[in-house]
């Protein structure tokens, strides 16, 4: 049966039944008990002499049995109605079983056969009427067999059209007679022969087994053919009709002989009978029919008519003969039992000769059907013996891979399977022991004529032809296209289409499965580990070379980190410039990180060939390991945090995740979020730094530094600059920086104080697409004269993105714009980028001014700064003084310019200008 059939209710399932489990059996054990313990009683009264020739239980005839009757009948009619009140039994109507209807009418046919009994019962007290005639009594009891018929036929359904039905009435009749011919012979006929003359009224004896026989054999195939669902209660119910039926023969016979047989025993056997009918409501409740089977491996239980009539047939053609040749004579009704037995059986034989006629045009249909599907059809389509050779192959089975019909012919196809896949062949064995009408999926590689292997889809199902073995049809379908398909698909989500390098889907998910499985096993989780990597200055060789060649160097950037890897590490490119290894099976923390720093050698060990330039490259690494309870997000997250502060400490760094490092990340994003709320709302002021004249002690320009008002605190660059480079909000802010600082000073010059502005910009300021035009229109806007103006950037700018910084700064002095160079001392190619760009100012490292005096070497060098920049005849500007001897040594060696706190602090500009007014002369 399918799932869906075991998963409906029943329709022998009241929920007024017993429940199932230990209780419902109890209480069903208690009913069996019960019964075999009123049915022993009843017996025992057959022992109990009362009179001549009468027991206990011929005197009480047959009110017991009418009581229990009647008891079925109030049963069945209840229960009928407890069924249906349910509403359960409509959703297992799908077998064709209807349970409520099916007890009505068999509760009627108990209540009938009630009647009858008393009636019986109620006449033998006041007459002694003749048992060779028919009764009230008998006309209700032969009443309740085609109401017990049409309750029985609601459990187990007729067999649907016209003609099964009456296939299955004559086959039936055919079985009544021939049984009523062996029941004749071995019970009826020496009674015949007793009764001399008044043999004639033997009919009237006859009517209930006559009647019992037909119904039997009319109701026991339909046993063979009933529902799953209803197939205990249709068992109990032709079993109490055939101990009823075995107590209307005894019953007979007691009518022709006079004496009760065995001392009236007919009359407990249909208490019995009618016994089991009142409990089959209670008995089958909640127990579904056991799981059908078939009665030879052909499924012939569909034939139960036939075979109940050849056997019947079969059985009664022995007794007759046996019969002919001991008996003399032979009863006239013998002939017209067999005679019209051979009339229904020709009719029978002409319509299984239709039958037949018709099922042979339609093989032969089937089969023109099928040669015409197989000619047209483009799968390969063959039929298989038992032992996997070739019976039959479509036209252009053996061409589609490549071979001769006769080598596909010659050799059994498991032949061409694969051997890895003939073990998903072995379902296909069941198909002749379990002969189910589903056919076998399965998906297999085959051999082709070429070598290769071709993925093949086939259906596999039971060919059955009249008269021949069966075997197999198989449908194949060649799907390696499809089947490649797919496998690049996989790759290509799983995989990096540049490197060729498992992605970072694959990574997370084979990260998810490694720490998933060692939860479930229990393992630790220490020897999992996730190294991130990070190729320096990557960016600027996407910039200066494309994006062509950079793809290029990532290859050879994936070769070399793969040689350092063994089987336990899986190498993935993360993203960009960005590459991750997770790291299994290692319980050595020190393993690991030895395993980064290789990889960072081994970056940064030869250069990368691009074009026909070498570039050196180094890494930045972070090195994350699994702890208990962490998923492989949280792994992946603690690895690129580490990377993250690997870059911010310097190129070419290893860093181990901290739990810290998080905290850090996660206060960086938030104050981003605050710094962009606070350029919206207005929240950054400047102050003014006096640069001023060592020679005058003049004030000769300003450097504007911003500040933050964050909450009424006042909140120094060095705590939000970084956050800022990092989001890209420096831009923004330093054009408003610039923009503020021009208006200020150009509003100063206006009232005559001949004074200069300084500013600092960042790398991506420097590097952003519209720099050079913001600073013209700032200028233009504010009118502040160009050459007024002095930008000052960092040497590291010159250095790490040197080609396009140096080309946007000259586009600035085309505008007249001064530069100075920041922190000068403390880069590698200063004395280069000098003479490229020819800076107007350099800006000594306020480091050596802290160590002037101090120590000689520094002393040494910021005098030898200073000279070149004489030499060179750019202005120096000393920052950082804080001491007067600092002032006194930077005059001694002619330094030009300086500030400092020991000069001017930062101030407003209002400050400023209370600082600088008198001086000056003027009112600002």
């Amino acid at each position: 049966m399918t799932e869906e059939a075991n998963r409906r209710p029943r329709a022998v399932e009241p929920p007024a039944a017993p429940p199932g489990g230990p209780r419902g059996r109890v209480a069903r054990r208690v009913w069996a008990f019960v019964l075999l313990v009123l049915f022993a009683a009843y017996v025992a009264t057959t022992f109990v002499p009362l009179a001549e020739d009468s027991t206990l239980a011929a005197e009480l005839a047959e009110w017991p049995s009418s009581v229990m009757a009647g008891i079925a009948g109030v049963s069945l009619l209840v229960a009928s109605r407890r069924w249906a009140a349910t509403g359960a039994d409509p959703e297992s109507q799908a077998d064709g079983a209807d349970g409520p209807t099916a007890l009505r009418y068999l509760g009627l046919a108990a209540l009938a056969w009630c009647a009858g009994g008393l009636a019986h019962a109620s006449t033998g007290l006041f007459s002694n009427t003749s048992v060779l005639s028919l009764t009230l009594g008998d006309l209700f009891s032969l009443a309740a067999l085609p109401l017990f018929v049409v309750g029985f036929t609601r459990f187990a359904p007729w067999p649907g059209g016209l003609r099964t039905a009456t296939r299955h009435i004559t086959d039936s009749y055919v079985c009544a007679a021939a049984v009523f011919a062996i029941v004749w012979l071995l019970v009826f006929s020496p009674l015949y022969e007793e009764l001399g003359a008044g043999a004639g009224l033997l009919g009237f004896a006859l009517v209930y087994p006559v009647a019992d026989i037909v119904v039997l054999c009319l109701l026991v195939p339909l046993v063979f053919m009933s529902p799953h669902s209803t197939r205990r209660a249709v068992l109990m119910v032709i079993g109490a009709l055939i101990v009823i039926a075995t107590s209307d023969m005894l019953g007979a016979i007691t009518r022709l002989t006079g004496p009760p047989v065995a001392g009236g025993i007919e009359h407990p056997i249909r208490f019995l009978g009618l016994a089991l009918l009142a409990a089959l409501p209670w008995l089958v409740g909640h127990r579904t029919g056991a799981d059908p089977r078939r009665i030879t491996g052909r499924g012939l239980y569909r034939f139960a008519p036939e075979l109940a009539a050849v056997a019947a047939l079969s059985v009664a053609t022995v007794v007759l003969t046996v019969a002919a040749l001991r008996l003399s004579d032979v009863a006239p009704v013998l002939p017209l039992a067999a005679g019209t037995a051979v009339l229904v059986l020709l009719v029978r034989v002409l319509g299984m000769l239709e039958e037949n006629a018709t099922l042979s045009r339609m093989v032969r249909n089937r089969e023109g059907h099928f040669n015409e599907l197989a000619r047209n059809s483009g799968d390969v389509i063959l039929v298989l013996n038992r032992d996997a050779s070739v019976h039959y192959v479509s036209q252009g089975t053996a061409e589609a891979f490549g071979y001769r019909l006769d080598d596909v012919l010659a050799a059994p196809v498991t032949a061409l399977i694969h051997p890895e896949d003939l073990e998903r062949t072995k379902p296909v064995l069941d198909l002749f022991t379990q002969r189910s009408s589903q056919g076998v999926h399965l998906r297999l590689r085959v051999a082709a004529a070429d070598g290769t292997w071709r993925h093949t889809e086939s259906t596999v199902s039971l060919y059955e032809q009249p008269g021949e073995p069966d075997r197999l049809l198989v449908t194949t379908r060649d799907i390696s296209a499809q089947v490649a398909l797919q496998n690049e698909v996989r790759h290509l989500t799983f995989h990096d289409g540049v490197t060729g390098l498992p992605n970072r889907a694959y990574l997370e998910e084979r990260a998810s499965d490694v720490l998933a499985h060692r939860a479930i096993s229990e393992e630790p989780v220490d020897g999992v580990a996730v190294v991130f990597l990070d190729l320096d200055g990557f960016t600027a060789v996407n910039d200066s070379a494309g994006h062509v060649r950079g793809d290029h160097l990532l290859g050879q950037a994936a070769r070399r980190l793969r040689g350092e890897l063994d089987s336990s590490s899986t190498l993935t490119r993360w993203g960009g410039d960005e590459f991750a290894v997770l790291v299994e099976g290692t319980g050595n923390a020190q393993r690991v990180v030895d395993l980064a720093e290789r990889l960072g050698r081994v970056i940064a060990s030869d250069p990368f060939q691009v074009a026909d330039r070498d570039i050196l490259l180094t890494a930045s690494l972070g090195v994350a390991f699994a702890e208990p309870g962490m998923d492989s997000g949280e792994l992946l997250r603690n690895a690129d945090v580490a990377m993250t502060r690997a870059k911010e400490r310097g190129a070419g760094t290893v860093e181990v995740y901290a739990a810290h490092m998080h905290e850090t990340v996660v206060s960086r994003l938030e104050l981003q979020i605050h710094l962009r709320e606070a350029l919206a709302a207005g929240d950054f002021y400047l102050e003014y730094q006096p640069v001023v004249d060592l020679g005058s002690s003049q004030v000769t320009s300003v450097e504007a530094l911003v500040r933050w008002d964050h909450d009424g605190r006042t909140v120094p660059p060095e705590e939000f600059i970084g956050a800022a480079e990092e989001s890209g909000l420096i831009v923004p802010l330093g054009e408003w920086i610039l923009r503020e600082a021009c208006q200020k000073v150009a509003v100063w010059r206006i009232s005559d104080w001949d004074i200069g502005l300084s500013v600092n910009l960042s790398a991506k300021q420097v590097l952003s697409s519209r720099f050079v035009s913001t600073v013209a229109g700032v200028l233009a806007e504010t009118g502040l004269p160009a050459e007024v103006l002095t930008l000052e950037v960092d040497e590291e700018l010159l250095l790490d993105d040197g080609a396009e910084a140096v080309a946007s700064l000259s586009e600035l002095r085309g505008l007249g714009v001064q530069l100075a160079i920041d922190d000068y001392g403390m880069g590698y190619a200063s004395l280069a980028h000098l003479r490229e760009l020819s800076v107007d100012a350099i800006k000594i490292d306020p480091s050596f001014i802290d160590d002037l005096g101090r120590d000689d070497t520094v002393t040494l060098l910021t005098h030898t700064i200073i000279q070149l920049g004489r030499d060179l005849g750019v202005q120096v500007v000393a920052e950082g003084i804080e001491r007067p001897e600092q002032l006194e040594q930077l005059r001694a060696m002619g330094c030009d310019h300086g500030q400092g706190f020991l000069v001017a602090r930062p101030m407003s500009a209002d400050g400023v200008e209370a600082l600088v007014g008198g001086e000056v002369g003027v009112d600002l």
